[in-house]
């Protein structure tokens, strides 16, 4: 029996006649949520590649780097990505150690020989240098896990197992000796190994590998295999199953498992693909990596730009949530059929909450939820459910809007949601808590969304992207409209928003690496210039924002390739999938509450309107969104019983909260100058507080504080005093960037590759000791030659340095075009009155350069003021 949603202004929707059907039980629990499933395959490229938010946000605990100084790739080196990746929820840190070769397959595909005649094996003094810079340059050197063979039997060197068995099983036992002998020299005790690292599941060669390493006593710590293809989301239940079975009759305590490369380009970024596999490797209690396809630094295309979310990060990051849980049996419409509705359910009964992912479907979702138990939940539950959708690789994301928010009564045990969806890119996050908790209102910010091929087009072609295709990212609705290429090339569709104000349009798009143009026309006049970044191709999506006034009731948009309908726009062929158009007339605003935080160092949910108890080193974590870089006022909400105060931690970066002299609830508001993209929010009260949760505002307020000139300072980058070979280029036309009344671009180039090439920037009166954020519109195109099939990317680095202080090193991705540029946000600590801050490079090349501004992080003072609407 179960019951329907009550809601407060908002009715559930009903399912259709054609509704998928998703049963969980909280009661049958199927084991302690592991939280292995988003690793990642280069997901790392250099020290701050991705940033650390992004990183921590996404809960990556074990990833696959290339060896130190491996040839393979020009990023992604294991050492230089250590700090960052321990620093946040890394465990284990894998090292395919072929790739210390360049080519693909390696060596041409060929096991190598012993070419010198030495009589040792040419592989193996590649393998223990690798393995001695580990052990004595490497921080955590005990948690890496080294791969001495990747895709033996895929063209690297043992692909005939009639023939080659016997050879790999032998260099299998070179390769496990020399590694064991480097960590033995150096007093590490026992090296840990994978293996044997083949690109598909093999019975056979499983069962000679592990007969032979048991009888050699060279077992695997990790036993490694790939799933790659959509047919491995039917057949990997079968392959683990054979695999556990085929170590019990081995006689073999169980190793455990990590498929380092799973999934296609089709599948990165999506929500509704990659729960599919999160939930068959979470139900199969195995570590696993996404394949890498392009980008080294992105999380393997589930990240965007410097420090930006897209939906596969969300997707991510919520699966992260869930650490502590224990997962619980979740039966959805059809097992092991690819491209069908999968979930994920865990319930953590300490914290009060169950937690259901889910999406692969096309169809409304009845979430049939039994086992509710009514000494954890009580009898009645708050019901809440998110939806994050398909928004490109490089798409910004911001939080998930709310899109069921109820309150339902358990009867027998039972509750039932249904979640509206048409869309099988999208993935949704269930939530249940006990209905103390606070209801989040279900968004309204979204006011349209069109699919670029339902507009009225002129002169512009309509694509099918079929979501079979695995080599082909996805489009939202699996077509887009490209071609849009001529004078008259538009794109119109209408719109209804309720009241006049100010309205955000993103336009989910692909340029072809290169930035781009079109004009923005409001019921058929000219509004402005839309300006597009540069991607890695056509169908390698990103979001471009505009922000236009419209007065309440119906208008018509249109994008078009010119302006005056007779001079095509430059950069203009530009793929267009999807308009949204959202309400901002308020500013930019969101909710973060306690239950969606993550609590560590004590801190609990309490059953009182689902806060957070926080004291001593208790903490709670949230992971906050921002469309654009600039001040925000971050408000914590929170309840004392006496004199308290709390801190707040902005990316790292402390922020002393005022604190209160007596019981009450409060509001304490810092404004802050956040960088666009993912922004670590932590707070602590080690005199005990409750927190409600975190507010951020970008409002009118706001943007005033970015304009004063007593808080920010900006410049174009040519207007600073540059030093040695540093010199002002002007930009092909096209460019995103900062342009002069003529609309031309300029930036700084040759930045770096000695020590006298800089720029300066002189320090503003009032700016003197303290905490800075420098902005920096930069374009970095480096690649280095073509080894093989991965677009070779190379970072940039930038030393900036304080006369009379200290250096700060920033990295900054490459971004597919040099007259292309992205903000990159760098947190700075000035220690000196006037000094100048010099930006170079000694020993490479920095980025180009477009604008500068340099940013107090705090405007103003913090306040504390008592709440009276808690």
């Amino acid at each position: 029996m179960t019951l329907a949603l009550i809601m407060g202004s908002v009715a559930p929707a009903l399912a259709g006649p054609s509704a998928d059907t998703l049963n969980v039980d909280l009661s049958q629990t199927t084991g302690t949520f592991r939280g292995g499933a988003s690793g990642t395959l280069y997901g790392l490229g250099d020290d701050g590649v991705p940033s650390q938010a992004v990183l921590d946000g996404a809960h990556v605990t074990n990833t696959s780097q290339k060896p130190p100084d491996g040839l393979q790739h020009p990023s992604g080196d294991a050492l230089n990505v250590e700090k960052s990746f321990f620093a946040g929820s890394g465990k284990d840190l894998y090292v395919y150690v072929q790739d210390a070769y360049p080519d693909w397959p390696y060596n041409s595909g060929h096991r190598p020989g012993d070419a010198d005649h030495d009589g040792v094996w040419d592989y193996l003094p590649v393998l223990k240098a690798a393995v001695e810079k580990v052990a004595t340059k490497s921080a955590h050197p005990r948690d890496y896990i080294f791969i001495p063979f990747n895709e033996p039997d895929g063209g690297n060197w043992y692909p005939n197992w009639s023939t080659q068995k016997d050879q790999f099983l032998a260099d299998w036992s070179a390769a496990y000796d020399t590694i064991q002998s480097v960590y033995a020299a150096h007093g590490l005790g026992h090296a840990k190994i994978g293996g044997p690292g083949d690109s598909s599941w093999h019975a056979d060669r499983s069962t000679d590998f592990l007969s032979y390493a048991k009888a050699h006593n060279q077992l695997p710590d990790v036993f490694i295999w790939h799933e790659l293809g959509t047919n491995n989301l039917a057949t990997f239940r079968g392959h683990v199953t054979q695999y556990r079975q085929l170590l019990t009759t081995l006689g073999i305590p169980e190793i455990p498992v990590n498929i380092t490369e799973y999934g296609m380009l089709r599948d990165m970024g999506v929500p509704g693909q990659l729960v599919q596999w999160l939930a068959m490797f979470e139900d199969a209690k195995v570590d696993a990596q996404t394949a890498f396809w392009n980008y080294a630094g992105n999380l393997s295309d589930n990240s965007s730009r410097n420090n930006g979310a897209n939906g596969g990060w969300w997707m991510f990051k919520w699966y992260g949530d869930l650490t502590g849980a224990r997962t619980v049996k979740v039966t959805p419409p059809q097992l092991n059929v690819p491209d069908t509705l999968q979930a994920i359910g865990a319930v953590d009964t300490a914290q009060k909450k169950a937690t259901v992912l889910v999406g692969g479907g096309s169809n409304d979702v009845a979430v049939n939820i039994s086992g509710v138990d009514p000494k954890v939940f009580g009898s009645s539950v708050h019901v809440q459910v998110r939806q994050d959708r398909l928004n490109g690789a490089e798409g910004a994301s911001l939080q998930p809007p709310v899109v069921v928010s109820a309150t339902a009564a358990v009867v027998a045990g039972k509750v039932t949601v249904t979640i509206p969806n048409r869309d099988r890119y999208a993935g949704y996050q269930v939530e249940l808590t006990p209905a103390t908790t606070a209801l989040q209102p279900v968004a309204t910010d979204l006011v349209n969304t069109t699919e670029a091929e339902n507009a009225t087009l002129t002169d512009a072609t309509v694509y099918a992207q079929d979501p079979s295709r695995e080599w082909s990212f996805m489009a939202s609705g699996s077509r887009d409209v490209g071609s849009f290429n001529k004078a008259d090339s538009a794109a119109s569709w209408s719109v209804t928003v309720p009241r006049t104000g100010t309205y955000r349009l993103s336009i989910l798009s692909g340029s072809n690496q290169q930035p781009g143009q079109h004009a923005f026309f409001v019921d058929g006049t000219y509004n402005q210039l839309v300006k597009y970044s540069a991607d890695l191709g056509w169908g390698y999506r990103g979001t471009a924002d505009v922000t236009v006034s419209l007065s309440a009731g119906t208008h018509t948009l249109s994008v078009r390739a010119s302006k005056d309908g007779s001079t095509v726009l430059p950069g203009a062929d530009i793929t267009l999938d999807r308009f949204d158009l959202y309400d901002v007339t308020n500013g930019e605003q969101a909710t973060y509450p306690a239950v969606d935080a993550r609590l560590a160092g004590g801190a609990s949910l309490t059953c009182e309107a689902g806060r957070a108890s926080l004291s001593g080193s208790g903490s709670a974590t949230f992971f906050a969104t921002t469309a654009e870089t600039g001040y925000y006022d971050v408000t914590t909400q929170f309840r004392t019983t006496g004199a308290s105060a709390l801190a707040l931690a902005v990316n790292g970066r402390a922020v002393q909260l005022p604190a209160v002299s007596h019981a009450g609830p409060w509001n304490a508001t810092v404004r802050v100058f956040l960088p666009q993209g993912v922004n670590e929010l932590k707070v602590t009260a080690p005199a005990g507080a409750t927190l409600d949760g975190i507010t951020t505002l970008r409002g009118a307020a706001q943007k005033a504080a970015d304009a004063n000139p007593a808080n920010v300072f900006r410049s174009e980058a040519e207007a600073l005093p540059m030093s040695g070979a540093a010199r002002v280029q002007t930009d092909a036309a096209g460019s995103n960037g900062s342009a002069d009344a003529s609309g031309t671009v300029h930036d700084v180039g040759y930045l770096g590759n000695g020590a006298g090439n800089t720029l300066g920037i002189p320090r503003p009166s009032g700016f003197g000791a303290g905490d800075y954020q420098l902005v920096l519109g930069a374009a970095n195109a480096d690649k280095a030659g073509a080894i093989n099939y991965n677009p070779q990317v190379i970072s940039r680095f930038l030393d900036i340095t304080e006369s009379g202080g200290a250096a700060t090193r920033a990295a900054f991705r490459n971004d597919y075009a040099w007259n292309s540029y992205w903000d990159k946000t760098i947190p700075l600590t000035l220690t000196t009155a006037t000094g100048t801050l010099l930006l170079g490079n000694a020993t490479a090349y920095g980025p180009n350069l477009d604008t500068v501004t340099l940013a107090k992080f705090v405007a103003g003072a913090p306040t504390v003021a008592r709440s009276t609407g808690r």
